[in-house]
């Protein structure tokens, strides 16, 4: 099966969006690599933004971003704690970056 044949056959599968939470049809989301590699799909699985916060996130500066979601807890903590955590990573990181 081909590659355009993969994308139409789960187009009306539902995913959760990694941003928000929500659920949402496939062809309603925007896949998402943590490693900035989503051409490769081989043996890969993606994660997924619906379309509002896809536009709203992902156009930031990924450098960083893996260490920061560890060091934030991502997975391992409550969701308030985690966005609090990550909430006070980013602020530092901007804060040094606006010293520079």
């Amino acid at each position: 099966m081909g590659f355009r044949d993969r994308c139409h056959r789960d187009a009306d599968a539902a995913v959760e969006c990694i941003a928000c939470g929500e659920t949402v049809s496939r062809s309603d989301a925007r896949e998402y690599d943590k490693h900035g590699d989503r051409w490769d799909r081989d043996d890969k699985s993606f994660e997924y933004l619906c379309k509002p916060c896809y536009g709203e996130y992902c156009h930031f500066d990924r450098a960083g971003l893996e260490d920061r979601l560890v060091a934030a807890g991502a997975g391992t903590v409550s969701r308030g704690e985690f966005l609090r955590r990550y909430h006070d990573l980013a602020d530092g990181e901007r804060t040094r970056t606006e010293r520079r």
